[in-house]
């Protein structure tokens, strides 16, 4: 991998930016929104749920009027479903897409879905996970023509394995850039992957499928911590520095392949969720300029 000289984040967070779903308990997106604005964020990364709370078209202008930017929209995926449910997963995504494009986001987050009980409930259970994978394939093919004709680029986010069943069956970064070069084999920029540490840092391969993706196919760059012990499979993510995982490192591979995005915090912590969203948002700065 070439030499690169990272960005220097102690003296500003400029390239700080908020996942919605860290303050998601403390207040609804305007007020989400407005705060991030309080404290010098320039950039967010709204849930659809939050987004419907509010209205797409108030969401949309208040990010405007405000003078945000996004790092990404979360999310779409859930694919696996019964055959019956199909239309319905297909329109579903296909929302998602449009709303991305109001927002004015740089990319979709594809989270995948595990089995189809668990992606779209009400389906019939399955154990079998080579299905659920191949219903991904088709789903992301598919939502792909509308994305496209949309300007709208995809990126799939891998998740830990211990989300497997519920919420997604693609698990490490070479998965997901297998299903980025047999769907957009040309590398058009279309379709790419969502690159959260918290589910990845484990991976010995990491740092070579970081080179493989290459800057065309990293849309995004998402940051929190590996506490030891974790609580909750879920909503027990820890602050940057608060846990195992070497943030810089990861970072410094990321740049090496000439990502110059946002970091974007996405913590899932019950403790971090009881703290008032000022404090919350004050140490993601803190933290920003000190531990990623």
């Amino acid at each position: 991998m070439r030499t690169t000289i990272m960005r220097d984040f102690s003296g500003d967070h400029r390239w700080l930016s908020i996942n919605t779903a860290t303050v998601r308990k403390q207040g609804d997106l305007l007020q989400i929104f407005d705060a991030c604005a309080r404290q010098g964020i320039r950039a967010v990364s709204p849930w659809r749920d939050q987004v419907a709370a509010v209205g797409l078209d108030r969401a949309a202008r208040t990010v405007k009027e405000l003078g945000l930017e996004l790092s990404g929209y979360c999310r779409g995926g859930m694919f696996p479903a019964d055959p019956d449910r199909r239309a319905e997963v297909r329109d579903d995504n296909r929302r998602a897409v449009d709303e991305a494009v109001a927002l004015g986001a740089p990319c979709l987050v594809l989270v995948v879905g595990g089995l189809p009980q668990f992606s779209r409930p009400g389906s019939p259970p399955s154990k079998d996970i080579a299905l659920a994978r191949a219903q991904v394939e088709d789903g992301i093919a598919e939502l792909l023509e509308h994305a496209r004709g949309a300007g709208m680029p995809l990126a799939i986010e891998p998740l830990h394995p211990m989300y497997a069943a519920d919420r997604a069956c693609v698990n490490t970064m070479g998965h997901a850039l297998d299903l980025c070069d047999r769907l957009d084999p040309q590398g058009t920029g279309a379709l790419g992957v969502a690159l959260d540490v918290y589910h990845v840092w484990w991976d010995p391969e990491l740092e070579s499928q970081i080179r493989r993706a290459g800057r065309n196919r990293l849309c995004a760059f998402h940051v929190c911590d590996w506490l030891v012990p974790t609580a909750d499979l879920l909503e027990d993510r820890g602050m940057m520095g608060d846990g195992m995982i070497d943030i810089p490192m990861i970072r410094g591979w990321v740049e090496a392949i000439g990502f110059q995005g946002y970091s974007e915090v996405e913590i899932f912590s019950r403790r971090w969720w009881a703290r008032p969203l000022d404090e919350v948002l004050a140490v993601c700065v803190e933290r920003h300029r000190s531990s990623v």
